[in-house]
């Protein structure tokens, strides 16, 4: 007979699994993707986890004005974002692992509830049929 404990089973591996999907996000790494500016003196690497890695600059670019600059580093920056999402084709909806791993725990919860119900009804028929109380 298909029990409690084997749904419950099933479902607790269920889980299980989920949240090894939601605790291994190697799944949505790509390559780190490094951008160059200001004619080479400026380097700029976003690694797998989709933080800045590396940051190299020539000297030189000193010499060229904190304005400048900076203008420079916030366009790496934004082209460096622009292709690491486009290498992850970020124009696929995320499903929300953690929302779905949520919703599988209301329901093992709710279905092992009523599947105590039942059995504690099925319990109490089966005496009555049986003589008992």
């Amino acid at each position: 007979m298909f029990g409690e404990d084997a749904i419950a089973q099933q479902l607790a591996d269920a889980r299980a699994a989920l949240s090894t999907a939601v605790r291994s996000p190697e799944a949505n790494q790509v390559e780190p993707v490094t951008v160059e500016g200001a004619e080479g003196l400026l380097r700029l690497t976003v690694g797998v986890e989709g933080r800045i890695d590396k940051f190299e600059f020539d000297p030189r670019i000193m010499r060229i004005g904190s304005e400048v600059l900076f203008d420079e580093i916030k366009r790496m920056v934004n082209a460096a974002l622009d292709e690491r999402a486009e290498a992850m084709g970020t124009d696929e909806p995320v499903p929300d692992l953690e929302a779905i791993n949520e919703s599988v725990a209301e329901i093992q919860d709710r279905s092992l509830r009523q599947f105590q119900a039942m059995s504690a009804s099925i319990s109490e028929v089966m005496a009555k049929l049986h003589g008992g109380k």
